[in-house]
């Protein structure tokens, strides 16, 4: 790795902008094209929101960060929570699939975080919380295409 980040942060919805906003310092290091750095904030703020809404719900604890970048510029980000879990993560990633029924939520968190990755998996156990990774290839620093 050519360098790693860790965060812990309690859930609660303000530290869901802290996520998405220390994730893109640390990736800006990099030089990533503009849309790039974009795509990564994006799936973070998605994940983080699924942690302390979904993950949580009405109870606090923490929702564990962490952010490799490889020599190669591959980015990998986990986002792990230790909240109720996910009884059936294949249905969970369906578009338009929400637990949040009496709240406004679209159910498109992962479909969103799987657009803007290159790679998105989510493991997860009911009663014990889910772990979601996530990787991200940036083009190479010399590229002009951006």
């Amino acid at each position: 790795m050519k360098n790693e980040m860790k965060l812990s942060f309690l859930s609660v919805s303000e530290n869901e902008a802290f996520a998405r906003t220390a994730v893109a310092a640390f990736v800006a290091q990099f030089n990533p094209a503009i849309d790039e750095l974009a795509d990564i904030r994006t799936a973070v703020s998605e994940a983080v929101t699924n942690a302390i809404v979904h993950g949580y719900k009405e109870e606090k604890g923490y929702v564990h960060l962490t952010v490799k970048v490889s020599d190669d510029r591959v980015v990998y980000i986990q986002i792990k929570d230790s909240g109720c879990g996910i009884k059936d993560v294949k249905r969970a990633m369906q578009p338009l699939f929400t637990t949040a029924h009496d709240d406004e939520r679209a159910g498109l968190g992962f479909a969103v975080m799987e657009s803007f990755m290159d790679k998105l998996d989510v493991k997860s156990k009911y009663g014990y919380g889910t772990k979601v990774n996530m990787k991200k290839i940036l083009l190479s620093s010399e590229n002009e295409e951006y």
